[in-house]
């Protein structure tokens, strides 16, 4: 599907003649990547749909997808960023092109004027309202009420908007498909928990280090009471040394943060599973697989520190 997605996007208008761009279509997909392009295809296929009907959303999906990763390594000085070989002003030029391109991509589809008006809004509030997260990311977080905040902006409309691509490429209700797009909203908090538990657990130190409100099991360790936390704080300033990162590593453990990311996540997964169920698709068990594959990377990561998921995890 991934080389069906790249033709799609070479084949947009203005892209082919633009080297950079197609340097960053082709390029081997970043292993950072959550590959929520999948997504309508996923929604497609709920709602009575073929999965090839969704290419041209997750192409566009793809495509978005690509220009926020562009723009976040920047704002989080990620040393793994494309803004260090292209420099930051080509890096947000290329963002601003990636955006217009899914844009472009849906503009072309054989839809009826209703229905490709609605994709195209749907791209306009992925693209706003991340904006506006990133935004907000940019800021400084109070607390675990900011925290919530600033990923509820960020992380959740683009999985919302590709599960609202899909239903409708797919046949489905503009009522179904919004139905699909709050969906997003457990979607999204699934997988920036999984991300933070994942970051925070890295080695060497992951840029979330730096930015400690902005990472729930870190931001758990630093608020919540437990016998460990001015310890916490003696080595936030030194998880550049391996071994203080060890030892920050295990307190995240032993104070409850890991065992807290795992509870917030049951919690999301089973608002979904309820979500899903309301919505009377004609074949739901692929939105139920796409949440089991959402789950399944960071179930190991919670074994191998020790932590058990719950029974819905």
């Amino acid at each position: 599907m991934i080389g069906d997605i790249r033709k799609t996007l070479l084949a947009t208008p203005g892209v082919s003649s633009w080297p950079e761009i197609v340097a960053l279509v082709e390029r081997p997909v970043d292993e950072r990547v959550v590959y929520s392009w999948d997504y309508p295809l996923s929604s497609c296929e709920s709602v009575g749909g073929r999965r090839d009907q969704a290419l041209p959303g997750s192409a566009a999906i793809f495509s978005l997808l690509h220009s926020i990763l562009l723009v976040d390594d920047m704002l989080d000085e990620d040393p793994r960023g494309a803004y260090r070989d292209l420099g930051p002003g080509r890096t947000a030029n290329l963002a601003l092109a990636l955006q217009a391109v899914a844009s472009r991509t849906l503009a072309l589809t054989d839809q009826p004027a209703e229905r490709r008006a609605a994709l195209l809004s749907c791209v306009a509030r992925i693209s706003l309202t991340t904006a506006y997260g990133q935004h907000l990311d940019v800021g400084e977080v109070s607390g675990e009420e900011g925290y919530w905040r600033v990923v509820d902006q960020k992380t959740p409309p683009l999985f919302g908007g590709a599960l609202f691509l899909g239903a409708v490429l797919g046949g489905g209700s503009l009522d179904t498909a919004a139905k699909m797009e709050e969906l997003g909203l457990f979607f999204g908090r699934l997988v920036q928990v999984s991300d933070d538990v994942k970051d925070a657990l890295e080695k060497p130190a992951s840029p979330d280090w730096r930015r400690r409100d902005n990472n729930l099991p870190i931001l758990y360790a630093t608020t919540a009471d437990h016998p460990q936390k001015n310890r916490f704080y003696e080595l936030l300033d030194h998880v550049d040394d391996l071994k203080a990162l060890g030892e920050a590593q295990d307190i995240l453990v032993k104070s409850g943060a890991i065992s807290f990311c795992v509870y917030r996540m049951t919690e999301e997964y089973r608002a979904a599973e309820a979500h899903v169920a309301g919505m009377n698709l004609e074949s739901p068990q692929a939105l139920l697989a796409l949440m089991e594959r959402l789950v399944k990377p960071v179930k190991a990561l919670f074994q191998k520190v020790g932590v058990e998921p719950s029974e819905v995890l």
